[in-house]
């Protein structure tokens, strides 16, 4: 399979909304998503991230401590959400070199479709909750810095922009 170039910030594209998936052959895509994804020491990548405007992520949380699990969310929806939130520092594949604190419920009730058409729904908690929900912002066109306040916001892309302009 091939990895594919991971859009970064400020790409516009990563602030779309995605249309769901129809009856599109994803395999392929679903395929180098993986590739790209482990490739990048990433747990998590949406489609969106390599350019694909739909409502498609891939994710798998436990392939740093050795065991992989690997999963595939198509259209998905949260169903509902913990009431106890927790703060944690967030890395985005497409944010490089930026950590952001942000708030999420601690636990989330998903439906999708898998890649292999059948639909799922399952809860999710801990570090899994976390993911899914950093890759479904990317779903709605959201990144890590949406979270933050307009002053913490300014300060974050100001210490992106300085990153970025060192690795250039």
């Amino acid at each position: 399979m091939a990895v594919l170039p991971i859009l970064k910030w400020p790409d516009p594209r990563l602030s779309q909304h995605c249309a769901p998936v129809g009856q599109e052959h994803l395999d392929e895509l679903i395929a180098d998503m993986f590739d790209t994804m482990y490739a990048a020491n990433g747990r998590g990548l949406a489609a969106p991230q390599v350019g694909v405007m739909k409502r498609l992520f891939v994710m798998d949380c436990t392939w740093k401590e050795g065991k992989r699990s690997p999963m595939v969310m198509i259209n998905p929806s949260i169903m509902a959400v913990e009431r106890v939130p927790v703060t944690m520092e967030e890395g985005c594949l497409s944010i490089p070199g930026v950590m952001v604190p942000v708030e999420r419920p601690v636990a989330v009730t998903v439906q999708w479709t898998a890649a292999e058409g059948d639909i799922h729904m399952a809860d999710f908690d801990g570090f899994e909750a976390r993911c899914i929900q950093h890759e479904f912002d990317h779903l709605n066109g959201t990144v890590t810095f949406d979270h933050l306040d307009p002053e913490a916001r300014s300060a974050v892309e100001a210490e992106y922009t300085a990153l970025k302009g060192t690795s250039e």
